[in-house]
Parts: structure tokens; sequence; C-alpha cells
């Protein structure tokens, strides 16, 4: 199962009234794995940025003044995410940014259905608690500490993270190994383990009742019982 975690930096809240997208980092995870294979791409909004984005992932007007526009990355874009499931935190920004674009590029909407929204499972899974992405890296333990601005990749990698975590965790070693033996094929010695003596019998689960039936059944048998030779 191949799916793309996927963030955007923009302008603004509303591409209908002129915001567009400036960043778009995406991760590529496969069974929940990832793979190692990311997607970052800067855009030309062709216009000016407000400085109130600005201050929330730092791209200015002269760093983005020389970057493709979408138009000219979306093909790219649309071959890495091919046919994947979208993971979104709060995916209905991103995904309105992301069909917005792709209409004026004259390309497919993405349908409906296409994320999954880490938001609403955060919300579901803890209700009343603070769901943005830095209170989730906190009740996980992740390590957000470079994220002094938002940025795409950045983001979208932390995210893979919290998405991880919010569906149960990472994937437990299913490897069985003896207790106090580290699994894997890096623990020293572990070809050379071998089954020993316990050191306290377990308890016998026959009842004082079995015991005796099983005695005189013995007897009866007579003196060349099976049960009775040394």
């Amino acid at each position: 199962m191949r799916e793309i975690v996927l963030d955007t930096e923009t302008t603004g809240f509303e591409p209908e009234t002129g915001d567009r997208i400036v960043e778009i980092g995406a991760v590529e995870l496969y069974n929940h794995v990832p793979t190692g294979k990311t997607y970052h791409q800067y855009i030309n909004p062709e216009r000016s940025m407000p400085n109130e984005a600005f201050e929330v992932h730092g791209l200015g007007d002269d760093f983005l003044r020389d970057k493709p526009l979408f138009a000219q990355i979306v093909d790219d874009f649309l071959e890495f995410i091919g046919d994947a499931k979208l993971v979104i935190h709060n995916a209905a920004f991103d995904v309105k940014f992301l069909n917005a674009e792709l209409r004026w590029s004259k390309r497919p909407q993405l349908p409906r259905d296409c994320a999954i929204d880490t938001l609403e499972i955060a919300r579901r899974k803890f209700p009343g608690s603070p769901a943005s992405l830095d209170a989730l890296c906190r009740r996980f333990g992740i390590d957000n500490s470079s994220r002094t601005l938002h940025g795409a990749l950045l983001d979208s990698e932390i995210l893979a993270e919290v998405y991880l975590e919010l569906i149960g965790g990472k994937q437990p070693d299913l490897v069985l190994t003896p207790a106090g033996q580290k699994s894997g094929s890096d623990s020293a010695g572990a070809d050379d383990w071998r089954p020993q003596r316990r050191a306290v019998a377990l308890p016998s689960r026959l009842s004082e009742e079995e015991k005796a039936a099983h005695a005189a059944f013995v007897e009866k048998l007579g003196a060349n019982a099976l049960w009775t030779r040394g």
C-alpha cells in the first residue's frame, strides 16, 4: 500500500481570492514504512508575499522570484503522487489549494476522498486535546526542534512519524527471541542460544484427585506396567 504524506505552504488562506501555493513537500510510505523517496518544490506564486504568511514560513519575494510556476512542475508532482492515498494534516486546506492550482493548470481535480486527514484522526483519538502538529509531536515524543519555521518537506517528514503513531505506532518486531536477548542480525551470540532447564519447575496442573485416580489405574495394570519401570 503506497501513501504520500504531504504538506504545502501558501501565501494565505483562500485561493479564490488570489492566494497561491509556494512550496510542496511530500514523503513516500509503502506499507506504512518510509521508503526514502521524497518530493520537494518551491513555486513562484506570481504575486507578492503577505507579511503574515512570510512570518509563518519565511519564503519571501526575492527567494521565490526565480522559482518555477506551478504549471511548470505540475506533471512531475502528479507523477510522484500517482494514485496513492495522501496523508495530510488539515487535509481540506491543502486539497483546496492543490485543486485550485490543478484547475488553473487545466489538470484533473483530486477526488474528495483522496486524503487521510491526520487532524481528524487526532481529534477523534484525543477529544478535547490540542491537535496541532507541534502538540502531537509533544504527545508522542517526536523531535521537532528543527521546526523553527513551517517548511513543507520538514513538516511532511514530521507528519509521517506522527501518522504512524496515530494509527498504532511503528510496526513491532515480530521475531521471537528468548527473554533478555535482543533480536536482529546484529545480536551477539544469537545463533548460539540453546534452551536451558528452568531454575524453578512449573507447578503441576494435575489435581490431587486426578493424581489418585491415575495411581489407582496404574496399580490395576500390575508390576509390568510402563509407569512402574525406572
